[in-house]
């Protein structure tokens, strides 16, 4: 898989960086449900979307009972507002530079397919001084909310974009979501699972290649003949 692929598609915050690691993703899913209850609102979502941890099960929530509306836009600005407070303090995966570089290097297309704010992407991209592997080949989150993964409508777009055919990719994910967005593009996927709860969720949600560090991914490149 990673030696045939000639267009690799990265998930942002897990395989390239932990975009929360210093501004928590909980307190800014509490930051925006302090928002909704500010106006009112508290009552849109379930105690469990209420309970959950992860900023986007909020936004989707909403968006879920109030489809287009300027509710969601304001809402999904918030979101991006905050990953962008986060982006500073992100922290780079092991050997996610390296590796990238190397599959540039090697002549391989890299696309980024995530449902983080194209603009944090970017900024975190230049910061890193890796934004010519990708750019313009960034697609993340719109305010068309039902299409963020695990619809694959962002690999989707990738894919046609570069005119390449789904069996010559490659989808790099940590997540459930990941996984069935690629599963549904007909791209083959490799997971990468940090810790064993992360890998429990992925062979759980059915993915069969697992990886624990980038750098098992580097050296099969560098061993390349």
């Amino acid at each position: 898989m990673i030696t045939a692929a000639r267009v690799v598609l990265w998930d942002l915050d897990g395989p390239i960086c932990r975009l929360f690691a210093g501004h928590h993703a909980n307190l800014v899913a509490d930051e925006l449900l302090r928002w909704l209850e500010a106006r009112g609102l508290h009552g849109l979502l379930t105690e469990a979307e209420r309970e959950s941890p992860d900023p986007h099960v909020v936004l989707s929530a909403v968006d879920l009972r109030h489809p287009g509306s300027d509710l969601v836009a304001e809402l999904e600005e918030r979101l991006t507002q905050e990953e962008l407070k986060a982006m500073p303090s992100a922290m780079p995966t092991a050997f996610a530079d390296p590796l990238i570089l190397t599959w540039t290097a090697l002549g391989v297309r890299q696309v980024i397919a995530t449902n983080n704010s194209p603009r944090v992407v970017r900024k975190y991209l230049e910061q890193r001084g890796l934004d010519s592997c990708f750019v313009p080949h960034i697609y993340g989150r719109t305010q068309d909310l039902h299409l963020l993964k695990p619809d694959p409508h962002a690999v989707n777009r990738a894919l046609g974009a570069l005119g390449a055919e789904a069996s010559s990719a490659l989808m790099i994910g940590d997540s459930p979501v990941d996984y069935r967005a690629a599963r549904a593009a007909g791209i083959p996927f490799l997971g990468y699972a940090r810790n064993a709860p992360k890998a429990k969720l992925l062979r759980d949600a059915g993915a069969g290649h697992l990886v624990e560090s980038l750098e098992q991914v580097l050296q099969v490149l560098r061993a390349r003949p």
